[in-house]
Order: C-alpha cells, then structure tokens, then sequence
C-alpha cells in the first residue's frame, strides 16, 4: 500500500501563489467520504460524466491509468452505485491512483482493502444499469469547482483540491 505523499491543507499552504481550487461541502449535507484503502491519492484527471450508468466508468477503468484519478460526474445520484469492488478491482489490476465520483459505491467493505483512492458522496447496494450512456473527456462542474481532463486532483480526508499542473510527485 502507498504512503501518503502530502496533506491537502499543506498543499493549499505551500502554493499561495496559485489558483487552487476546494471541492466544498454543499448545504444540503453532500460531502465526500473516503472508502478506499488509499486515504491520501491524487494524479491527473480524466473525467467521465454519467447519470445511473456506469458503462464509461468500467470501460476507462479498464485501461492503463498510471499516475491518474478518474472523476466521475454521477449527478449526485443516490439511486444506484456507479463503481463496485469488481470495477475497483479492475482499477487497482490497471494501476490507476484514485476514483473520485459525484455518486455512490457500492461493496464497501471490499473497496476498503484495496489499494485504490476512492472518495464518493455515499454507499448503496444498488448498482447501476449499464446502456453505454456517458461522456468522457468533458469538463465537469460540482461542489463549486471546474474540473477537466488534464487538471490534477489531490484527495485525503480533509478534502479534494483541484490544480492546473501537478504539486507533488507520485
């Protein structure tokens, strides 16, 4: 399992200088739970925009994500699950660092042992009817921050920062 490489609140500290955004917790208590084993993880974004389907966030999941952390857009959905511990298996197998959604997991427990960064708005046993609908590469807008592929993305359990160019090495 990794070690943790950095605290985001030193991140926000060490870079006055540039223009980092804070995913914030919004009034009606939507806010990210850490369910992986990873609880410090970060890369480049790739993102996917999804409602109630998770095909796109099976199939990116399935390449070779190295260095990166998929964001998923699930439009707060707390109808269905758009990743599994099959899914998040297939992301540990492909070397990716995270999965950030706007949504809800499922098979937490599993989840939680593996080496995967994975923060997501809740759980729920319900998974998620695959059509082949989403959109990936597209920026994405939630928790007051604008995100698109190719930003960098930094997440522990005292939040998610969002950066134009990489702030540490990992």
């Amino acid at each position: 399992m990794s070690t943790v490489a950095f605290v985001t609140c030193d991140l926000l500290d060490d870079n006055p200088d540039k223009q980092l955004q804070v995913v914030t917790p919004s009034m009606d208590g939507k806010f990210f739970k850490s369910y992986g084993a990873r609880k410090s993880f970060g890369g480049q974004v790739v993102t996917v925009k999804c409602f109630e389907d998770n095909s796109r966030v099976k199939e990116l999941l399935a390449t070779e994500g190295r260095g990166k952390v998929l964001v998923v857009d699930g439009g707060a959905s707390m109808r269905c699950a758009l990743m599994g511990d099959l899914i998040a298996e297939s992301a540990v197998k492909n070397n990716w660092n995270g999965v950030i959604i706007y949504g809800c997991v499922r098979d937490v427990d599993a989840i939680a042992e593996l080496d995967l960064g994975v923060h997501a708005l809740a759980a729920i046993p319900q998974k998620s009817n695959r059509k082949g609908v989403g959109e990936v590469d597209i920026p994405l807008s939630f928790g007051g921050v604008n995100i698109q592929s190719g930003d960098y993305i930094y997440a522990d359990n005292n939040g998610i920062v969002v950066a134009k160019e990489a702030l540490v090495e990992l």
